[in-house]
């Protein structure tokens, strides 16, 4: 099998467009969480989110921007980062053997919102693109058009688990030889009236904190109430080891594992023995033992029940080392980014791993005494690391796992 490395990396998210500006907003507990207001007709709704400035008109003509959902607009925006941190180009020959492959949850939810907003409060007319602009694969097909990929193109939508999965499926296709560099990562845009309403019906939003509402989002907190919805995205480049060292390209680290599991439980209900697998998967994939792992960047949603079944699950997986692991939810400061925050969760894991820095959970003033292990609240921590992991779970008990190492010239036995 080839060994995968990642050359290229691009974010744009709550609290940064650059991994340098994003993950020293994590250092510095610089929270992207705002009270957002929407309306939809005669109704108002407010409510905390971590939502992004971002001027699509910067970055493309008018016309060309039009033709983008904002969930298509992060993905490019951060793919053209990505590729050109990597210092990619390809001939006609290799754009044949180039993919993209990215996660999304829903896609275009800001293009569906305005179609019904055309139809119900507006002149009842819907434009014409609204199907090209909303559907599911938007991303990832203007990706591969944008940068003329002609190799595999895979959308992937396994809800909170997209990204991770598309980024470990990616990693799959160049080891097995399907492809020789992929764009992976993922996008998303759910920042909008209908989703925030659909959320608070289901009781999962987290409750404006009443005294700062950028500190809403409290994973592994006693006085958590919910996840805070984000948006943005983080995009990858995915090399051949054999191809990134013959054109002398920088290498941030190594792919070197990847877990899928569903726990086969309930649509909404996480399972503590499903995720299990997950990472046991990623353990055995990556040839490392439990307490090989130097940070983990937890899925740590925020809600009641998900941050106990993985404390519950981490300490399973880990067994004695898990007291010792430090681990951290970087969603307290740029949100539950849904389908893209499997990877912008792996990039913050790398950043991590480059940087020798563990990013803290903020806002952790009153552990849940059932997330008992080392959280690393509040303040960042020092420390060598070599190999990371991050877990990303999603709504249908979808599973996904990476993990990542320094990379070395010498592969490891």
């Amino acid at each position: 099998m080839e060994r995968v490395v990642v050359t290229g990396l691009g974010v744009v998210s709550p609290v940064g467009q650059s991994p340098d500006e994003f993950f020293d907003a994590l250092l510095d507990c610089r929270s992207g969480v705002r009270l957002v207001c929407h309306e939809f007709g005669t109704s108002t709704y407010q409510f905390a989110g971590a939502t992004i400035d971002f001027d699509a008109s910067s970055h493309w003509p008018q016309h060309q921007a039009s033709q983008f959902d904002r969930a298509t607009q992060f993905a490019l925006f951060a793919s053209k980062r990505a590729l050109a941190d990597a210092s990619l180009s390809l001939t006609e020959e290799e754009s044949f053997r180039a993919g993209v492959y990215w996660g999304t949850g829903l896609g275009g939810a800001t293009s569906i919102e305005d179609s019904y907003k055309q139809l119900y409060i507006g002149n009842g007319r819907v434009r014409p693109t609204s199907v090209v602009l909303a559907m599911n694969n938007a991303a990832a097909g203007n990706i591969s058009i944008a940068n003329g990929f002609r190799g595999p193109v895979v959308n992937v939508s396994t809800a909170c688990s997209s990204s991770a999965t598309a980024i470990g499926e990616a990693y799959r296709a160049i080891g097995f030889g399907f492809a020789d560099v992929v764009v992976c990562g993922g996008s998303e845009a759910l920042v909008t009236y209908g989703n925030l309403r659909a959320w608070d019906a289901m009781q999962a939003l987290a409750r404006p904190d009443a005294s700062d509402v950028s500190r809403s989002c409290k994973p592994f907190s006693a006085n958590r109430t919910g996840i805070v919805l984000g948006e943005g995205a983080a995009a990858l480049i995915l090399e051949s080891e054999s191809r990134a060292t013959k054109r002398g390209a920088r290498i941030y680290a190594e792919v070197v594992g990847y877990g899928n599991s569903a726990d086969a439980l309930g649509i909404s209900k996480p399972d503590a023995s499903g995720q299990v697998r997950a990472m046991t998967a990623a353990l055995e994939d990556a040839r490392i033992n439990a307490d090989d792992v130097d940070y983990l960047n937890a899925h740590g949603t925020a809600t009641a029940i998900g941050d106990v079944v993985e404390t519950k699950a981490i300490k399973q997986t880990f067994g004695c080392s898990a007291t010792a692991l430090p681990i951290s939810s970087t969603k307290a400061l740029h949100g539950h980014v849904m389908g893209g925050t499997g990877a912008i969760e792996m990039l913050a894991a790398l950043c991590a791993l480059q940087r020798g820095v563990i990013p803290p959970t903020a806002h952790l003033e009153c552990p849940d005494p059932a997330c008992d292990l080392d959280y690393t609240a509040n303040v960042p921590r020092e420390a060598r690391v070599d190999v990371v992991m991050s877990n990303s779970f999603g709504f249908g008990g979808m599973n996904s796992v990476l993990v990542a190492r320094r990379f070395e010239r010498t592969p490891h036995a």
